[in-house]
């Protein structure tokens, strides 16, 4: 455990000055750069033992700095494509002249970019300094958004929402990226849950906020005033993450004294590193032939599809039941109270039986049984109150993609590898979401029967993925007990990074364990395939 690690007491200025002074020679040698950070403060001979009081400190630093930032961000970006079904209910097919699959196109389009652009994405993560590439992207899709008030039909739009993708292509990547870098794994999960909420948070928000905006009396349509708000929103916070986003544990200038110290050496035990810098084509050939990488692709690209359909056409599909435009809105806030609690529910489900696939389970039945619902109830006036709850039960699934980013984040080992396979749980993302539009039709009103069809047969074979993916994990950790047995060394250890600080208190074995340097592979940058102290969680 981290926490029983012993490493040099240094003030923390010394130590940062330290690593910027070393980059060179850690890029030259392919080091995490934790490893460069701790070699260089050892040098000043005194030592700091990280208690577990200290990791919790510490933790809620982390949080008070970097969660207020990645929420608030997320929160724009989930608000900004909305923007574009809020549009769709108050006049933008019908000014802008839309036809036949042009609609779709608009909310498929940013999806295009985004996967278009993973790859170079993972090369910049690795590369360049996260805190500012973040600022960097978050301004400039703000000016995008802004500009679509300019766009009068369907090619001014569709320009607009092509940029608009290029630039929010990194946002997903580099949090999760962040959370890798920052979050022992047993805290990854409820911190990737934590942003990733704030898709319901922008359902009911976002609709008051679509609700009010469509009563000012301007110039201007309603649409193009909730574009230009939304977009000057964000410029102003890319300024805000420019100043207060740190790069890296390292660097961070909030953590004083041996705060940034015990920042790192908390992660130790996540055996999966924090950064070194480098390019490396060897974790590149690794992630393309883990069978965990083409899971996790696989899910990701089937969760998207029903995930893009809806996030498109939600506020239609309501419409279609016969309600008028501003009662739609008001009607979508539930379903944003929906996705929240069960984002953040799942997530606490999942840390408190320390297991995944078992409750992305579950997360399926709620929207199977809500495309069941809309599939066979009728859409007579009398209907409405089912279908409502038919569609109300079908927002449980957003709580599925966090636990898929967190389920992948902590079974994935080496800095290139984690961006690599983060990428491709993206390029998944980006492909389903492309493909989840196109699967409505605007003329298949009100049934949209061809959509939800597809969506109930993708959320059962979501489920049984994650059965067989939940299989596969069980393999690899017996594959490593064997080459662990075969080194010399112990056959079962504990996973001490999923394990709470009261456990590993209470328990005198896993003291022991922490003792004798079982971490001590944590920060040499390996892929997980070639760490045989890796386990793998599921």
């Amino acid at each position: 455990m981290p926490s029983m690690d012993h490493a040099p007491d240094v003030e923390a200025g010394p130590a940062k000055s330290a690593i910027d002074h070393n980059d060179d020679a850690a890029e030259s040698h392919g080091l995490d750069k934790a490893t460069v950070f701790l070699k260089q403060v050892g040098k000043a001979g005194h030592q700091v033992v990280v208690s577990h009081a200290d990791s919790r400190r510490v933790a809620k630093l982390i949080d008070r700095r970097i969660l207020p930032i990645l929420l608030f961000i997320y929160c724009l970006q989930s608000l900004d494509k909305n923007t574009l079904s809020y549009a769709s209910v108050f006049g933008l097919i019908d000014d802008t002249h839309l036809e036949g699959d042009q609609y779709s196109w608009l909310g498929s389009v940013v999806y295009v970019a985004q996967l278009v652009f993973q790859p170079l994405v993972a090369y910049i993560l690795v590369k360049f300094p996260i805190g500012k590439f973040l600022a960097v992207m978050v301004f400039a899709w703000g000016a995008i958004l802004c500009g679509m008030i300019a766009a009068h039909n369907f090619t001014g739009l569709l320009t607009a929402r092509l940029f608009l993708g290029i630039f929010e292509a990194a946002v997903a990547p580099t949090f999760v990226a962040v959370v890798q870098m920052w979050y022992r794994r047993r805290e990854q999960t409820t911190r990737n849950a934590a942003w990733y909420c704030m898709l319901g948070v922008v359902n009911m928000v976002g609709s008051l906020l679509t609700y009010g905006l469509s009563h000012i009396k301007s110039t201007l349509h309603p649409y193009q005033i909730i574009f230009l708000f939304c977009g000057c929103l964000t410029l102003a916070w890319s300024i805000v993450t420019f100043i207060f986003m740190p790069d890296s544990p390292m660097t961070a200038k909030f953590l004083k004294g041996d705060d940034g110290l015990i920042a790192i050496e908390r992660l130790r035990m996540n055996q999966q590193g924090i950064g070194s810098g480098v390019w490396k084509w060897e974790h590149v050939w690794e992630a393309m032939l883990d069978v965990k990488t083409w899971l996790w692709f696989s899910l990701m690209f089937v969760i998207s599809i029903p995930s893009g359909g809806i996030s498109t056409f939600g506020p239609l599909i309501v419409q279609s039941f016969g309600f008028d435009s501003l009662t739609t809105i008001l009607f979508n806030i539930p379903f944003g109270a929906v996705q929240l609690i069960a984002t953040l529910g799942g997530a606490w489900l999942s840390d408190r039986i320390r297991m995944k696939a078992p409750v992305l389970m579950l997360l399926c039945v709620g929207p199977i049984v809500g495309c069941s619902i809309l599939l066979a109830i009728g859409r007579a006036p009398s209907d409405r109150a089912v279908l409502l709850f038919g569609y109300y039960i079908i927002s449980v699934y957003p709580g599925i993609s966090p636990l898929i980013y967190s389920w992948s984040g902590q079974n994935t080992g080496g800095d290139t590898k984690r961006k690599v396979t983060t990428a491709m749980l993206f390029i998944g993302s980006n492909t389903g979401n492309i493909i989840g539009p196109l699967l409505f039709r605007t003329d298949e009103k009100p049934r949209y029967t061809r959509g939800l069809t597809a969506n109930l047969a993708l959320f059962v074979a979501l489920a049984v993925l994650t059965g067989l993916g939940m299989l596969w994990i069980r393999v690899l950790n017996v594959k490593h007990a064997k080459a662990r047995v075969a080194l010399g060394k112990p056959e079962k250890i504990v996973d001490l990074s999923m394990m709470d600080n009261r456990e590993i208190e209470n328990d005198e074995g896993v003291l022991n364990q922490a003792a004798d340097n079982v971490g001590e592979r944590g920060f040499e940058d390996l892929g997980d395939l070639k760490n045989e102290d890796f386990i793998y969680v599921y």
